[in-house]
């Protein structure tokens, strides 16, 4: 079988009825895949992902139908696609990443700094980095082919690129992905405090079933589309240790004439913390089914 769609970290399968998505085990930063290979963290996306699917199913329908194998393709049932693999609903996706911040940090607080605003949504005054926002706010982006960076836009602006697409309908999604998207964020980022965990901000992705209702897709709050940071010893005024690929993103900044070849350690400290990641939010160690 041969990927319909290959992301930098996603490889999608087309299934007839439904769609195997395969989260491997590169990792992107700054749009652009690494060389090397962090074993396991491909498992942690998928698994970390289910959980939370599991978790908000309360919330809103998602496109999960399975994570075990046998319920896949021979061409699945396999040590490569263990644990990796999960079986979702074909969708017809909508075409804008939906970006919520619950923390002033990376972009948002580089915007701040010079303009009081984040994506056009004036703060308030006086916040520090890594501060806590009085609520989340919703800041969509359009989605970039590989190679290319996802630009950030309005609300107004998300209702014109869905128009366009779905004549007449574009209020409606647009209204309908934010509120989503503030409730599921605020949800589980109450439940990850509970555990020890700070989601700073977090991406997801929707899209259309048959019957034209709205689903939630993708990925979700993994440490490839989220900002995960330690409650114990967090403090406002700086930047954060974190759970996900800051770790990477900073030594790349510092080792500019590295080619994207990361170092062992790096690697190492990197799955550790993937790994440890998902054993505080779910309680339990990684198991590859």
């Amino acid at each position: 079988m041969k990927p319909i769609k290959e992301g930098k970290v996603r490889e999608v399968y087309d299934n007839g009825d439904s769609i195997i998505m395969v989260a491997t085990d590169r990792i992107s930063a700054f749009d652009v895949i690494l060389k090397n290979k962090i074993v396991n963290k491909g498992a942690v996306l998928t698994q970390m992902s289910k959980f939370w699917f599991d978790f908000t199913s309360d919330i809103m329908p998602n496109h999960m139908l399975s994570c075990d194998v046998k319920d896949m393709p021979e061409y699945f049932q396999n040590e490569e696609y263990k644990g990796k693999s999960m079986k979702v609903k074909k969708l017809t996706m909508l075409p804008v990443e939906c970006i919520v911040r619950g923390y002033i940090t990376g972009s948002g607080w580089a915007s701040y700094k010079e303009t009081g605003l984040v994506c056009g949504i004036k703060l308030p005054e006086g916040l520090k980095e890594s501060d806590k926002l009085p609520e989340p706010i919703y800041t969509p982006s359009t989605k970039a082919e590989i190679g290319d960076h996802d630009e950030n836009i309005s609300f107004e602006r998300s209702i014109e690129v869905l128009e366009k697409e779905f004549p007449g309908k574009g209020e409606e999604y647009a209204k309908a992905l934010r509120d989503n998207t503030i409730a599921l964020y605020k949800k589980c980022a109450d439940y990850a405090l509970t555990r020890g965990i700070i989601i700073a901000d977090t991406k997801f992705e929707f899209g259309l079933d048959e019957d034209g209702n709205v689903v939630l897709a993708d990925e979700m709050l993994t440490p490839d589309s989220s900002r995960f940071w330690p409650l114990e010893g967090y403090e406002a005024g700086h930047g954060q240790p974190s759970f996900d690929k800051q770790f990477v993103r900073d030594w790349l900044k510092a080792n500019p004439d590295s080619d994207y070849l990361l170092p062992q350690d790096v690697i190492d400290k990197t799955i550790a913390k993937y790994l440890e990641a998902y054993k505080l939010l779910t309680g339990k160690d990684l198991e590859i089914q």
